[in-house]
């Protein structure tokens, strides 16, 4: 750790929010300040590589800053009155839980502007592309930044629109359809959450996550508690998805375009969970320990449904597509973070966050393999890949297929990568949950956790098979262009931290363990 005076943090905490915003209208301005390109098209998209790379940085220094000796206290925080009336402040600050998820959303970023760069997305203007962006990405950090109830609230919806947009502009077969079913799921969910937060709000007499988690529910009844839990709990579950909020989840993957996926995968999933934790746990502990059975029961449900879809899609015949499968896996992966967050104890929930960023870098990494398949065969359907066309990329891209093959085995959470530690914990914290919860109910469920992941093996496995080995058919070239440069660089980063996630896990848990003790002791300073 480097010290870095309090007012340098604050103030770079306060640029990683609000400069994407800036960045974004810029983007729309005749000439964006960003660097000159050989089109106007060149110049907008290097403008957005620029202003992510400059929030990746600005993120990287807040994080050397960060005193990790006390991970469970607020740092840079900022606390300014925005809205007297309502006692609605402007109140900034990371711990060890959120600062991992701000780095996470800081590096996807900046990979899809740079990905986008050399390979531009085939739609409407660049111009709306990179504001877009740039938009999703101010969205995503004030979530895991802001400190105040209604705050969280704006910046949970801001990234509702972005993404919309995304979709539905620059997506492929199916979009629209795609785009409104997820605006209106998530548009619904958050309706209802907007009146759990409120209720919360008006019944402790303030709207600041920090009091709230200070208090730990002693302001609030149970009667109050168990509502809101119920409500804000839905908004948050259709954002994670829990099944069956799931539906809109595999058309929205499907639909969207390379980096949309990775986005919505990488860093939006995460602001459900991240709900979750910082909110229900430490604000209503006695209403969410009355659902976490429930929360648990349909964690597991996602887990094994997420695997059989993944199966079933995997099968030969089943005319599955790749990036559907993918997508029904987030479902059982994000299954195992709600498991570990209803066990109510430090074990899993440090396992739910582990999880959460795990799941980020993997399955962005996924996404942004399948785009890459699909720009050099022209389809991501696993009966032609692996029939017609004959992907067989260890014969054909081997470098390709060798990251494939990686991804498919971090995701299925093979020791030493990153995929492992988050599903082990969350299962160990179901082995002994927290008191007055059902212990049988939660080894039933630990069982039915980790049989799901046998299931994630065998689909995993199967698509590596089908994808990868296998024969060149006589009518399909002898090769595949291989890994360019520009998939190098935005991908090598995603391979490495999967890597040293999985080789030592401290480096992560050492930051989130002393913030979720405390968190569910009652509170954060």
């Amino acid at each position: 750790m480097i010290d870095i005076n309090e007012s340098v943090m604050r103030f770079l905490l306060a640029f990683v929010v609000a400069g994407p915003l800036l960045g974004a209208v810029t983007a729309l301005l005749p000439a964006p300040p960003g660097l000159k390109g050989k089109s106007p098209e060149q110049a907008v998209l290097r403008h957005g590589v620029t202003v992510t790379g400059v929030i990746l940085a600005a993120v990287v220094v807040l994080a050397i800053g960060f005193d990790h000796g006390h991970p469970s206290r607020m740092q840079a925080t900022t606390d300014i009155s925005w809205i007297p009336a309502l006692d609605v402040r402007i109140h900034l600050g990371i711990d060890g839980i959120s600062l991992p998820l701000v780095v996470l959303s800081a590096l996807l970023a900046f990979l899809c502007a740079l990905y986008s760069y050399f390979k531009p997305p085939s739609g409407p203007s660049p111009k709306a592309f990179v504001a877009l962006l740039l938009l999703l990405e101010t969205g995503t950090l004030a979530t895991f930044a802001v400190l105040d109830l209604l705050l969280f609230f704006l910046a949970f919806e801001t990234v509702l629109i972005p993404m919309y947009f995304l979709i539905a502009r620059w997506g492929g077969e199916g979009r629209t359809r795609a785009a409104w079913k997820f605006i209106l799921f998530t548009l619904l969910g958050s309706v209802v959450m907007l009146l759990g937060l409120l209720l919360i709000g008006v019944k402790a007499g303030t709207f600041d996550m920090v009091a709230l988690a200070t208090d730990n529910g002693r302001s609030l009844t149970t009667s109050v508690q168990v509502i809101a839990v119920l409500a804000i709990g839905l908004g948050l579950a259709v954002k994670t998805p829990m099944w069956p909020l799931h539906s809109w989840l595999p058309d929205a993957h499907t639909a969207a375009p390379t980096v949309g996926s990775v986005l919505l995968a990488g860093v939006l999933l995460k602001m459900g969970t991240y709900g979750f934790v910082r909110i229900l746990l430490p604000v209503a502990p006695d209403g969410f320990r009355t659902f976490a059975p429930y929360l648990a029961a349909f964690a597991v449900v996602g887990i094994i449904y997420g695997s059989l879809a993944c199966l079933a899609l995997a099968k030969r015949g089943a005319k599955g597509d790749l990036k559907r499968l993918i997508a029904y896996s987030s479902v059982g992966h994000m299954g195992f973070v709600l498991l570990g967050i209803a066990t109510m104890t430090p074990t899993g929930v440090n396992g739910a966050l582990f999880a959460n960023i795990a799941h980020g870098l993997i399955t962005g990494l996924l996404f942004f393999l399948v785009g890459a398949l699909k720009d050099r065969t022209g389809t991501t359907d696993l009966d032609t890949l692996s029939e017609e066309t004959g992907a067989a990329l260890y014969a054909r891209a081997p470098r390709l297929g060798g990251l494939l093959a990686f991804g498919a085995v971090a995701s299925l959470g093979l020791p030493g990568l990153a995929g492992f530690w988050g599903e082990m914990l969350a299962l160990f914290g179901s082995f002994s949950p927290a008191a007055g919860l059902s212990r049988p109910a939660f080894l039933t469920f630990m069982a039915i956790g980790a049989f799901g992941t046998l299931l994630t093996a065998a689909y995993m496995l199967i698509v590596v098979r089908r994808v990868c080995m296998g024969a060149v058919p006589r009518q399909a070239p002898p090769t595949l262009a291989d890994v360019r440069g520009y998939e190098f660089a935005a991908w090598t980063p995603l391979v490495t931290l999967t890597v040293l996630a999985g080789l030592w896990p401290r480096a992560l848990l050492g930051l989130t363990d002393p913030a979720v003790q405390q968190l569910l002791a009652g509170g954060t300073r």
